[in-house]
C-alpha cells in the first residue's frame, strides 16, 4: 500500500457531438460535454506525479426526472465534480488511493443529499477524481493500473463494505489476471436503424450507420438490445433485429430495460412472451441476462425471482451506493454492473463480493456485467475498458465508438489526436486526420493498457480545454 497527498485537482470540459442520435430510456442524445478532472499527487518520498480521467455529462440517466431538462442534468454532474473536489482538496493528508476515496464517501453522499442530488448523481464527482488520484499513482509508482491493483498498492479493504469483513483481499486482488483482447458488444439503440431501409438520411463518414454495416464491418457477435417496455413493438424490433443476426455465427445478446417496465409482473410477461415468439427462438436462447427492467423507485423493493428464474437480472440504475448489490440479492437479482462512472471501487467492491458468494455454492451464479455510458476515444474508454478486463469479463458493451466519430466528434486537436494514435498502439487507428477505436472480428485490442498509469500512456491537451463551467 502505498499513501500520497494531494496537491491539485482540476476540473476542466469540452464539447461532445454525436454523429448518430443515440435513444436510452426516455432521452434521445445528440450532443452532450465531456468532462476531465486532472489531479497531482505527492508520495511520501517526495514523488510527484499527474493523472487524468474523462466522463461524458450524460443526461437522463443519473436522474431521469422529465422535468429537468438536459442542461439541468449538466449541472448536477458538475456539482457532483465541485464538491468532491471540494472535499479530496480539503483533506490532502497521506492515505493510500483508496482510503481518500473512502474518507469521503458518504460525506459526498450526504452533501449531495442536501442539495437534491441523487447518489448516482453523487458518486459521479469522486468516481472521475478516483480514476485521476489512481493515473497519477501509477504514474509516479511506474505500475500500470493492472499491477497496483494486484499488489494492492491502493489499499482496498472492507471499511466501506461490512458484509466483505474477513475477506482476504490480497488473495483476490493478486488472482486477477487481464486479458490481451476483449470482445466488444455493440449496442442497438431505440431509435438505430436496422437496415437500409430505416435511413431516410445518411451522414457517410466511412462508419457504419446500420446494424446490417456493423455487422459487416466490425464482425460483432456480442449484441446489447435497449427495450422500451411496450412489450408488442419491443417484440417487432426485436424480430427485425433477429433477422439481421441470423447470419451472425454463435451470436449472444443481452437485453436493456433502461427502468422502462411497469413492475415485475409485466417484465415477466414480456420474456414469455420473447420466448412465445417463433421468430425470436434463437435470439430468446442467445440472451445471457435483462439488465434493470424496474424503476430504481421500486427495484430494490420488488421481487424479480419469476423473471430471474427464466433469464438472469441485474441492476444498472438502481446501483447508486455500496450497498445496492446486496439488497438487490434479497429480491432475486443475481447481477450487477460495471460502469466507470459509478466508481471503480465500487466494481472491485462488487467483484469482491460476487466472488465470495460463487464460494458458497448455493445453485446461483453471481455476476457482474460490464456496461457503457457513452465512453469516448481517450482517457474514458481506455480506463473503463481496463477496469472490466481486470475483473476477468470477457466483453464489453461499447457504443461511443459507433455514436461519436472518435477524437474528431469530441473537439480534440489534431496533436491530441495522434499522441493517442502513437501512445495506445492496437487500441487505435488512423482514418485521414482523425483517430478511431479500432475493432477486429467483434474484438478490441486492448494490450497497451498494460503500460505505467491507469491504461492510459497520453493526456489531452490540457492548454485548449474549457474550465468546467460554472451553473
Amino acid at each position: 500500500m502505498t499513501a500520497f497527498r494531494i496537491l491539485a485537482i482540476d476540473l476542466f470540459e469540452r464539447p461532445v457531438v454525436l454523429r448518430l442520435p443515440f435513444r436510452f430510456g426516455v432521452v434521445t442524445l445528440t450532443a452532450a460535454p465531456q468532462a476531465f478532472v486532472r489531479a497531482r499527487i505527492r508520495l511520501a518520498d517526495g514523488r510527484e506525479a499527474e493523472g487524468a480521467s474523462a466522463e461524458l455529462l450524460a443526461p437522463k440517466w443519473f436522474d431521469k426526472n422529465l422535468v429537468l431538462s438536459n442542461e439541468d442534468n449538466f449541472h448536477q454532474l458538475r456539482d457532483s465534480l465541485r464538491i468532491a473536489r471540494e472535499a479530496y482538496l480539503s483533506q490532502p493528508a497521506e492515505r493510500t488511493a483508496f482510503g481518500h476515496s473512502a474518507a469521503h464517501y458518504q460525506s459526498q453522499i450526504d452533501a449531495c443529499a442536501a442539495r437534491e442530488l441523487n447518489p448516482l448523481i453523487a458518486c459521479y464527482g469522486p468516481a472521475l477524481v478516483d480514476r485521476a488520484l489512481m493515473d497519477a499513482l501509477c504514474r509516479a509508482t511506474g505500475q500500470s493500473f493492472y499491477a497496483a491493483v494486484q499488489s494492492n498498492t491502493v489499499g482496498l479493504d472492507a471499511s466501506l463494505t461490512a458484509d466483505l469483513a474477513g475477506f482476504d483481499f490480497q488473495a483476490f486482488t493478486q488472482s486477477l489476471k487481464p486479458a490481451q483482447h476483449i470482445a466488444l458488444r455493440h449496442t442497438v439503440g431505440l431509435v438505430d436503424a436496422i437496415t437500409s431501409a430505416d435511413t431516410q438520411s445518411r451522414v457517410d463518414d466511412g462508419l457504419p450507420e446500420t446494424l446490417e454495416e456493423v455487422v459487416h464491418a466490425t464482425g460483432c457477435r456480442h449484441f446489447k438490445l435497449k427495450v422500451c417496455g411496450d412489450a408488442q413493438q419491443d417484440i417487432d424490433r426485436l424480430t427485425r433485429i433477429a433477422q439481421v443476426l441470423e447470419a451472425v455465427p454463435g451470436y449472444v445478446v443481452t437485453l436493456d430495460g433502461n427502468e422502462q417496465f411497469k413492475d415485475a409482473e409485466s417484465a415477466a410477461r414480456f420474456w414469455q412472451q420473447v420466448q412465445a415468439t417463433p421468430a425470436l427462438k434463437r435470439l430468446a436462447a442467445a440472451t445471457l441476462y435483462i439488465e434493470q427492467p424496474l424503476p430504481r423507485s421500486i427495484a430494490l423493493a420488488s421481487d424479480v425471482t419469476a423473471l430471474a428464474a427464466m433469464r438472469p437480472v441485474l441492476i444498472d440504475e438502481s446501483d447508486g451506493t455500496l450497498e445496492a448489490f446486496p439488497q438487490a440479492l434479497a429480491h432475486g437479482y443475481t447481477g450487477v454492473s460495471s460502469k466507470n462512472c459509478k466508481g471503480f471501487y465500487k466494481s472491485l467492491l462488487n467483484a469482491a463480493r460476487c466472488r465470495m458468494l460463487n464460494a458458497r455454492n448455493d445453485g446461483k451464479t453471481y455476476f457482474m456485467s460490464a456496461e457503457d455510458l457513452t465512453t469516448q476515444a481517450g482517457l474514458s474508454v481506455q480506463q473503463d475498458l481496463a477496469l472490466v478486463n481486470l475483473l476477468g469479463l470477457t466483453h464489453v458493451e461499447r457504443n461511443g465508438h459507433h455514436y461519436v466519430n472518435g477524437f474528431a466528434g469530441q473537439g480534440a486537436g489534431i496533436a491530441e489526436r495522434q499522441a493517442f494514435l502513437a501512445a495506445q498502439p492496437g487500441l487505435y487507428e488512423a482514418a485521414g486526420d482523425n483517430v478511431r477505436l479500432r475493432v477486429t472480428g467483434g474484438r478490441i485490442d486492448i494490450t497497451s493498457l498494460a503500460a505505467p498509469g491507469f491504461a492510459t500512456s497520453a493526456h489531452p491537451d490540457w492548454p485548449h480545454m474549457q474550465p468546467l463551467q460554472q451553473n
